[in-house]
């Protein structure tokens, strides 16, 4: 198992804390003995409780006999008179109903101080009689030990006395974090927040007065070990110091899952070990209570030393205002060992999960990773998410502007980045793990599935851990029972964890996203982090310089908006510098303060709470697996930058107190480290790592620092319609608005060296095949070169062709092949150069048909074309004859996979759509409407779902003069649309050149 790293901060600065104990000189331990008048009252106690639950029922059997009838009873006697043995009857009846009733009261109250599950509920109209039965076993119980106290644990097992006394704090702080049960109610935890708003003034008036009360007197008790038969236990305790034994639980709950001298935990309140220290509640009282020493001359060194790291662990040696949620390190197998800082080792399969998958290390790397930005390329799950998130917006961009929706065609070139924007395409290229991203949607929404299937509910995640090996770890806040298959049981029953062998296995599921407010936070060791923001039990807060935390803001808002485990969420941004609103308009917001962001966020806590009540559910993700899913559960998302005020941070704190189950999560930003209904505190250090101490958390934080965010701000900016050099009506310098970034020389002069046929099947002409098994390695990187003429970074390359990464000498090595078959030109210019930017480019005399193609569509509208009818049309006619079929029609199953993230798939159609639309009009100009028909027709088989292409070819039809090949037009064009049914404009469209086509349709349906 990893070893789980430790920060020195969180025992250096607890004993120095405002809420450390205050010194004071310790009283010896000291077991209290038995009285006679607890004998007394414990013998008085018994004989109550025999008679009346003994001899209430002998008397009664005797005297009146039984209450059961010895028959089934005639309706005659609903008829007969009311007579003083009738009432008598009755009067038995009813004194055995009463003895019934106050032996189910002594049943329970005897079970729960056996078993010490806590107070037991009441029973149903007991009244008086259960607080009578209560005080008699309590009484009764005083004296004897509880079973609980009696029976040791299945733990306590072949332990003796002195070695649980022995103490074991080293072996306690290599044990790793055990997620702590989340326990608090929703009401508690406002309660808690509203006293503690109420009580602000009343702690800061006691500091500036200098009152012992300021910094706590705490107090503790050490378990003492047996006398005679006689077991220490809480409910002695609590009966001893709190002057109720009822009160057990408030100790147990100040204790709960805190590491005790022996190394083990408190996890049951009957399951108590002598030497264990407990810590007790304020008003506490007693000789045998120890308060915090540091000097104790009547307490060894040994006790001393053991309480005194014992109280680094509570809540109020770390200043914490949360509640006990954590978040350990899942079991899996042993961590790396770590490299020598003098001789770094660059490992040859770089590690899955960690954002190294698609990375390619080189010598002589300093900064930023050979020219590219760190961030990103170290976040695989962020640069899935914004480059799928970039090419969904440069498709829409392209569509748009071909429908005509935004004014002025921009072609169907995206803007090419320059400066640091193409530094960080490049980075989202190399560093993006789409993989990782589709396993993980799919096993989230295969688990809420599964469970839907069973009739249970999700159950709340706090984090997810991604390790090394590819396999999925969930944190769950408690334990949900077992897991559905192909689901396991992780180290203990609050982690579930899917293999990535049987994550690999699922399909599809028709499923609201579960846990769609899952974020990268960073990694630790070889596991990556997500936390689950929506399901937190209040506020997290991020301190830090103002720099770094906004580089961590940036990379969740960025995260939350574009990854693809989410169905639909809201993103409130407060405080942010940079508008992040183009990575998506649809998911984020902006505010201006903490005024309008409590305005808006009390009327949505409001509205959640009163859907969730009239729909009958607990919380949002009991809502996601019912009929309601998709629709009114989406997360709500609250990223407040900037530092709130005293009072805002307190108002800020009873809101999110119940925001847990509402599906509202808050990260808030903050100069300290003391924010009121924080439940979990982290800080991000100028070295880029997120601490968190209370949950034992040290990662590499995954950060989108400033240049890069206004970079990727950049890229979706220009990819938008209207927007970019690519709309301005001169072009930008040098070139018209549309061009395309390569142009060929289409003269006979021009004839290339190295002709490839990318559109259709793949052919190469002017080189020879090569040898070996390299030959479809070389070919891969020449097609990826040929679609990027403007230059492909060197890590872009070697990423695409090894999606899990690759060693600097193997990827050279490919690159001198790739040059050694290129060759030179006649000048001895390598075909295969670098630019000064040192991406790789390709010299003009090796071009595609996918260049020609661009270049003739070009120079047939806006060249030479534009003012030559015949010209046009020879040109039209010449791109309509290269196309032959899909992009690399017969490209090898699994090669290619970068073309995911290319927008190539969308740019082809466009162009051809283009291209025949273009010619078509060339012929129709002259009424030749078959020619029209027949370029329409060939277009059409390489962009089938272009509407434009479809209106067109019903109108050159309608000239033809033809109604019954209009209609049978007509019929091909419905059944082509399935259950969609016909576009609006293309019904339209047929009402206006042919009224009769529905008829036509019913006839041939």
């Amino acid at each position: 198992m990893p070893r789980r790293r430790t920060t020195s901060s969180s025992s250096s600065t607890a004993p120095s804390a405002p809420s450390a104990p205050r010194n004071r000189t310790p009283q010896p331990v000291r077991v209290r003995r038995r009285t006679f008048g607890d004998f007394v009252k414990a013998f008085l106690a018994f004989v109550v409780l025999a008679g009346l639950v003994v001899g209430v029922p002998f008397a009664l059997a005797v005297t009146a006999g039984w209450p059961f009838p010895g028959g089934a009873p005639s309706l005659d006697w609903l008829q007969r008179e009311i007579t003083v043995t009738t009432f008598l009857h009755i009067l038995t009846v009813i004194v055995w109903l009463a003895w019934a009733q106050f032996t189910a009261c002594v049943l329970v109250e005897v079970k729960a101080a056996l078993s010490g599950v806590g107070v037991p509920g009441r029973v149903p109209g007991s009244g008086p009689s259960q607080l009578l039965a209560r005080q008699l076993v309590a009484a009764l119980l005083l004296v004897g030990a509880t079973a609980a106290s009696l029976t040791p644990g299945l733990s306590q097992l072949g332990q003796s006395l002195e070695g649980n006394q022995k103490p074991s704090v080293a072996a306690a702080q290599q044990t790793p974090g055990i997620f702590a049960q989340q326990q608090e109610q929703a009401a508690a935890t406002a309660n808690a927040l509203a006293e503690q708003a109420g009580q602000a003034g009343q702690d800061a008036a006691r500091a500036d007065g200098g009152s012992s009360a300021a910094h706590g007197d705490t107090k503790y008790y050490r378990i003492q070990p047996p006398e005679g038969r006689h077991h220490d236990s809480l409910w002695e305790v609590a009966e001893r110091h709190l002057g109720d034994g009822r009160r057990y639980k408030e100790i147990f709950e100040l204790n709960k899952d805190r590491v005790q001298p022996d190394g083990s935990r408190l996890s049951e309140a009957s399951l108590i070990r002598p030497g264990w220290i407990m810590e007790m509640p304020g008003d506490a009282r007693g000789g045998e209570l120890v308060e915090m020493p540091d000097e104790a001359p009547d307490v060894s060194e040994q006790v001393q030393q053991q309480i005194s790291d014992y109280a680094k662990s509570g809540d109020h040696a770390q200043g914490s205002g949360g509640g006990d949620a954590q978040v350990s390190l899942p079991e899996q197998r042993p961590a790396p060992t770590p490299a020598n800082p003098a001789n770094p080792v660059t490992p040859a399969t770089p590690v899955p999960g960690t954002g190294q998958e698609h990375a390619t290390p080189a010598a002589g790397q300093e900064g930023r990773s050979f020219g590219l930005p760190e961030a990103l390329l170290a976040a695989p799950l962020l640069a899935a998410g914004l480059l799928g998130a970039l090419g969904r917006r440069r498709r829409q961009a392209m569509w748009q502007s071909a429908l005509g929706a935004v004014g002025g065609r921009r072609g169907m070139e995206p803007p090419t980045p320059t400066g640091d924007a193409q530094d960080v395409q490049d980075a989202l290229l190399v560093g993006a793990d789409p993989e990782g991203v589709r396993l993980l949607d799919r096993s989230l929404r295969g688990l809420a599935a599964s469970l839907t299937a069973e009739s249970r509910p999700l159950p709340v995640v706090y984090a997810a851990w991604m390790s090394g090996n590819g396999d999925l770890h969930l944190q769950l806040a408690q334990p949900a029972g077992k897991p559905p298959a192909p689901w396991q049981q992780g180290q203990d029953q609050t982690f579930w964890m899917l293999a990535r062998s049987d994550a690999e296995g699922y399909e599809e599921a028709e499923t609201a996203a579960p846990y769609p407010g899952l974020v990268s936070l960073g990694t630790m060791d070889d596991s990556r982090l997500l936390l689950n923001l929506e399901a937190v039990p209040g506020i997290v807060s991020l301190g830090g310089t103002e720099a770094d935390r906004a580089a961590v803001f940036a990379s969740v808002a960025a995260e939350l908006a574009t990854n693809g485990w989410s169905d639909r969420m809201t993103i409130t941004l407060v405080g942010f510098g940079d508008d992040l609103t183009p990575l998506a308009p649809n998911r984020i917001r902006h505010l201006d303060g903490f005024e309008d962001l409590f305005e808006t966020m009390s009327a949505e806590t409001r509205q959640r709470r009163g859907a969730l009540g009239a729909a009958g559910h607990d919380s949002v993700l009991t809502g996601r697996t019912g009929p309601a899913q998709h629709t009114r559960w989406a997360p709500h998302l609250v990223l407040l930058a900037a530092q709130p005020s005293d009072d805002d941070a307190l108002r800020l704190a009873e809101l999110a107190a119940d925001a847990g189950r509402l599906g509202i999560g808050y990260l808030v930003g903050t100069e300290g480290t003391d924010l009121p209904g924080a439940a979990w505190e982290m800080e991000i250090t100028g070295a880029g790592r997120l601490l968190a101490p209370l949950l034992g958390l040290e990662l590499d934080a995954q950060m989108l620092p400033a240049a890069q965010r206004r970079a990727v701000v950049e890229l979706f900016t220009d990819a938008d319609p209207g927007s970019g050099p690519g709309s301005d009506p001169e072009g930008g310098p040098g070139r018209p608005a549309n061009a395309p970034p390569f142009l060929v020389d289409i003269s006979e002069q021009g004839r290339p060296a190295v002709y490839a046929r990318l559109v259709g099947s793949y052919e190469i002409i002017g080189l020879d095949t090569p040898d070996g098994e390299r030959s479809a390695l070389l070919h891969e990187a020449l097609a990826l070169l040929l679609l990027h003429r403007e230059g492909v970074h060197p890590r872009v390359l070697s990423s695409a062709l090894w999606p899990r990464g690759v060693t600097a000498d193997v990827r050279d090595a490919l690159l001198e092949r790739l040059r050694a078959w290129l060759g030179s030109d006649p000048d001895g210019t390598p075909r295969l150069g670098t630019d000064a930017t040192g991406r790789l480019t390709l010299a003009k005399s090796v071009v595609s048909d996918l260049d020609v193609l661009r270049s003739l569509y070009y120079e047939a509208t806006q060249g030479r074309g534009a003012g030559s009818r015949q010209v046009r049309g020879r040109l039209l006619t010449d791109a309509l004859v290269l196309v032959r079929g899909p992009l690399l029609a017969d490209r090898p199953e699994g090669r290619y996979r970068w073309l995911t993230h290319e927008i190539v798939d969308a740019q082809l159609p466009l162009l051809v759509a283009d291209t025949g639309l273009a010619l078509s009009e060339f012929h129709l100009e002259k009424n030749r409407a078959e020619k029209a028909i027949e370029a329409l027709t060939a277009a059409l088989r390489t962009a089938p779902a272009d509407e434009r292409l479809w209106h067109e070819l019903l109108r050159a039809t309608h000239t033809t003069g033809d109604p019954g090949r209009l209609r049978a037009l007509a019929a091909d064009l419905v059944a082509r649309s399935g259950a969609r049914g016909v576009p609006p404009r293309t019904e339209a469209l047929l009402d206006e050149l042919l009224p009769t086509w529905r008829e036509g349709v019913s006839a041939a349906g």
